[in-house]
């Protein structure tokens, strides 16, 4: 019944709640199966929109990459928490995991965690370490999400600086996005100077695993 209502029912009564479930293509899907199982794959239409248009763009140069997202909002009623996010609540957020390439530079579908969240990009040595910022505070949650992964993987591939850096450019072109969230080092790092692109903040948790952003 529920698998029933999930796939059958729930898309058909969300639009009543300004909602809609993302829409997959050959370039656009969950990385987690769980994400859609768990209705964790609703948002509002302008956002489904923009999802679809970064694919395709995408699609242009990287034909056989896929934009991959993670936790989105549920398909119901605004305010109502998608653990253990803070904000994911209204149907206008969304994170998309990054993009990442082999020991040979060519880049590739493949993602370090299963969950696609809990594996860091660490920041260099001359870095900003906001982790250990925020921890000293007290915000002893930031790096929570290491024990989310429901399993970690492919220890070959690393950050693909270049694709992760120009699917944030296609994101920011769309007018109506107001933020982006990544941690400090990662905009320092792919060189990207946008005010949109904000700090979160130590009460949430960080953000080198994914990239957040959300629309007005």
């Amino acid at each position: 019944m529920y698998i029933a209502s999930t796939y059958v029912i729930v898309p058909h009564i969300a639009p009543k709640f300004g909602r809609e479930k993302i829409s997959q293509n050959s370039n656009l899907s969950s990385h987690f199966f769980l994400t859609d199982l768990l209705n964790r794959n609703y948002v509002k239409p302008e956002l489904n929109y923009i999802l679809v248009d970064i694919s395709k763009v995408f699609k242009v140069e990287y034909s056989n990459i896929k934009i991959q997202y993670l936790d989105a909002n549920f398909p119901f009623w605004d305010g109502f928490p998608l653990l253990p996010h803070l904000s994911h609540n209204d149907g206008k957020k969304i994170d998309i995991s990054f993009l990442y390439e082999d020991e040979k530079g060519n880049t590739t579908n493949l993602k370090p965690s299963t969950s696609g969240y809990g594996v860091f990009v660490e920041p260099n040595k001359n870095s900003t370490n906001q982790t250990e910022i925020c921890k000293t505070k007290g915000y002893w949650q930031y790096d929570f999400p290491k024990y989310l992964t429901f399993g970690s993987f492919n220890k070959n591939i690393r950050l693909s600086e270049k694709a992760t850096k120009n699917l944030i450019l296609e994101i920011l072109k769309h007018k109506n996005v107001s933020k982006v969230f990544i941690e400090p080092h990662l905009k320092n790092r792919l060189k990207i100077n946008n005010n949109r692109i904000r700090f979160h903040g130590c009460k949430a948790v960080r953000h080198d695993d994914h990239i957040h952003f959300q629309i007005n």
